[in-house]
């Protein structure tokens, strides 16, 4: 088991290293650019490719889409209260608390402890995510809704493009199959190294602060996949990409949110940090319980 909980974890967390040593060694790498191959040709061509060409059933697609909304709720449901007790800005840390880093490290957790099967089920959880937080997200962070920001994501429109597919029974020409086969290839690698590049140009400006909210990310992601994929009565690999993905550290992403917004970006992102060390100290349990 230690052999095959390790065989997930390295992976990751030597492709993170590699660029959190990149960027502390003052080596050039152009964030910018390698996010922006990722967001708008990498993840939309893994998406489709993945989903088309792994059998996954639309009742499962289906079935992870609705567990993820319910997540999604419940997360709003117990972070809006305890941001409130605590004083803490809605704006700044809601967004933080909701939207874990599904993509960059939950994606290729699932691939390496689930194979393909996981992988689509994971984008299934990822869509989803997405959607929300570039319309529930982006509306609490700025204050307004931009619909106009989510219809410029490619993603979407690679998940609706692979849904027709996968409806249908259709399979895609071999040539766009192929395509994104080998442009997706690249999605993965340059998310984690992207990963660490980004984790090593933060700080943690307020210490129990950033540390409370990481614990309580973490547990209360854990605990929420777990009862929503008992409530969904999800076994195997399903059930183990839902908990997962719940219980993924608070993303970067949401570091941006805060930095575009100016809603309080120091403190998210030394939330974004803890977290993020933290769940590699967590990963070997997570794993050892969904697996």
């Amino acid at each position: 088991m230690f052999s095959q909980l390790f065989s997930v974890i390295a992976p990751v967390f030597i492709c993170a290293a590699i660029g959190y040593v990149w960027k502390r060694q003052n080596r050039p790498f152009d964030a910018d650019l390698i996010t922006a191959l990722s967001v708008n040709i990498g993840t939309p061509c893994l998406a489709f490719y993945t989903l088309t060409s792994t059998n996954l059933e639309p009742d499962s697609f289906n079935r992870m889409a609705a567990a993820t909304g319910v997540t999604m709720i419940a997360f709003v449901v117990l972070y809006v209260p305890v941001l409130k007790v605590a004083g803490l800005s809605q704006r700044a840390f809601l967004p933080a608390l909701t939207f874990g880093n599904v993509g960059n490290m939950g994606l290729p957790l699932c691939l390496l402890a689930f194979g393909e099967q996981g992988l689509a089920l994971a984008i299934s959880y990822f869509a989803i995510n997405v959607i929300v937080m570039f319309s529930f997200g982006v509306a609490v962070a700025a204050g307004a809704a931009s619909w106009r920001q989510l219809a410029r994501l490619p993603v979407i429109y690679a998940i609706l493009g692979a849904l027709v597919f996968l409806y249908t029974g259709a399979t895609p020409p071999d040539w766009v199959s192929s395509t994104t086969r080998l442009l997706g290839g690249l999605t993965i690698p340059l998310m984690l190294i992207t990963l660490g590049v980004s984790l090593a140009g933060l700080g943690i400006q307020s210490l129990p602060r950033s540390l409370g909210l990481s614990v309580l990310r973490l547990l209360s992601g854990f605990a929420i996949g777990w009862a929503t994929a008992e409530g969904f009565g999800m076994e195997g690999a399903a059930r183990g990409v839902l908990i997962i993905q719940c219980a993924m550290p608070v993303a970067v992403f949401n570091y941006l949110f805060a930095l575009r917004y100016n809603n309080q970006p120091e403190e998210v992102a030394g939330t974004v940090l803890l977290s993020t060390a933290l769940s590699f100290l967590t990963l070997p349990a997570l794993l050892l319980f969904v697996m």
